[in-house]
């Protein structure tokens, strides 16, 4: 209860102008606005997060003597899991829609700051890497299954309204898509080591067979297709279907996940068991070199138009989306669980593949467009 009000003239000794009189048993208080430990945020990082997602802000008086504190994204609370006075954790909770995050303490509540959180628009999904998007904004994601399980839709469409519709059937753990300038769909099975090329219309056929444990694909600038064999290949397919031995690297325990950068590099990750793992960087003419290591269980990347590699990763113990800048320099640029992959979409929108869902990230970057 606020006290605070302008003098009055004094109708006795007792109460001499200027000066305000207290009534027994409360505080005299100024406006949240005034008061000095008004909780201020000073930085928020990561900026942009997904459901469940775990966000560090930092600041002053972010919490009061009993630790009181709540942040808030627009109207819904988030899940405080660290609480100081200059510093608070807190998971971001479902269905945020508001852009604004505050602190709110019994000394008040702080300037909004500015956060990006993701959007869910498909569930009940099983994708192992990153998802496809056509220049139209479609997107194609897997039901990949377990090894060997037989699934009713192997591959799905997500359509411009967002409305999700079955694509692909029989394909026996569908893993990695890629499309070419064409709008064909390329499907990897790793069951199967085999290629399958599908029609914008849903025809299939297929595209290539002897590829391994076949997980992660990605076309370069001329239209060859690249295979990631998980046991330790990486299969080069020419546009008239020649296959070539292209490198090979250290496997892994559960997929290869494949980039091309803006310069024609071929970037490859793959969990091993190690928890400090590298991204490779492979030349146009095949030499292998680390790009950058100390990263956890990196999965699924992505190239942005300024040369920005992202990664579905761990840094530092924390799990998210990492961004590394071409001299490699690494930081956490989304926050979240169980990421598996991500594609840029249309109007700077980051789609992120979850072990069961796709979340549209509005983050305002441009990738790499298809090849042509």
């Amino acid at each position: 209860m606020s006290l605070w009000k302008k003098a009055e003239k004094p109708d006795s000794a007792e109460k001499p102008a200027g000066k305000e009189t207290e009534k027994p048993g409360l505080p005299v208080d100024k406006p949240a606005g005034t008061r000095k430990n008004r909780p201020l945020i000073t930085g928020v990082s990561p900026r942009a997060a997904i459901p469940g997602g775990e966000i560090v802000v930092r600041g002053s008086g972010l919490a009061d003597g009993t630790n009181h504190a709540q942040v808030r994204f627009g109207d819904l609370p988030g899940g405080l899991l660290l609480s100081s006075s200059n510093r608070l954790i807190v998971r971001v909770p479902d269905d945020v829609v508001s852009r604004n995050l505050t602190v709110e303490t019994r000394a008040g509540t702080s300037a909004p700051a500015p956060v990006v959180v993701g959007i869910t628009i498909a569930e009940n999904l099983h994708p192992v890497a990153n998802p496809a998007v056509d220049p139209q904004g479609i997107i194609f994601t897997t039901f990949s299954g377990t090894r060997g399980q037989k699934v009713t839709t192997s591959v799905f469409k997500i359509d411009q309204n967002r409305v999700m519709h079955p694509f692909l059937n029989e394909v026996m753990n569908a893993t990695g898509v890629a499309l070419d300038h064409d709008g064909n769909l390329y499907v990897s099975s790793r069951m199967e080591g085999s290629i399958y090329k599908v029609t914008p219309g849903g025809q299939r056929s297929t595209y290539a067979q002897g590829m391994g444990v076949a997980t992660g694909i990605a076309f370069d600038r001329d239209g060859n297709l690249y295979v990631g064999d998980r046991t330790g290949t990486i299969f080069k397919i020419s546009p008239d279907r020649q296959i070539f031995v292209f490198a090979t690297i250290e496997p892994s325990v559960s997929a290869y996940h494949l980039a091309f950068s803006t310069v024609g590099d071929l970037y490859v990750s793959g969990p091993t068991t190690s928890s400090f793992d590298h991204v490779m960087r492979i030349s146009p003419t095949g030499v292998v070199s680390s790009f950058y290591r100390g990263l956890g269980r990196p999965q699924g990347m992505a190239f942005d138009i300024e040369g920005n590699l992202y990664v579905a990763a761990s840094l530092a113990g924390n799990r998210g989306v990492v961004r590394i800048t071409p001299d490699a320099k690494a930081e956490l640029a989304v926050s979240g669980y169980d990421l598996v992959g991500m594609a840029f979409g249309r109007h700077g929108s980051m789609i992120l593949a979850t072990h069961s869902s796709l979340v549209d990230l509005p983050l305002g970057i441009e990738g790499m467009p298809l090849v042509k």
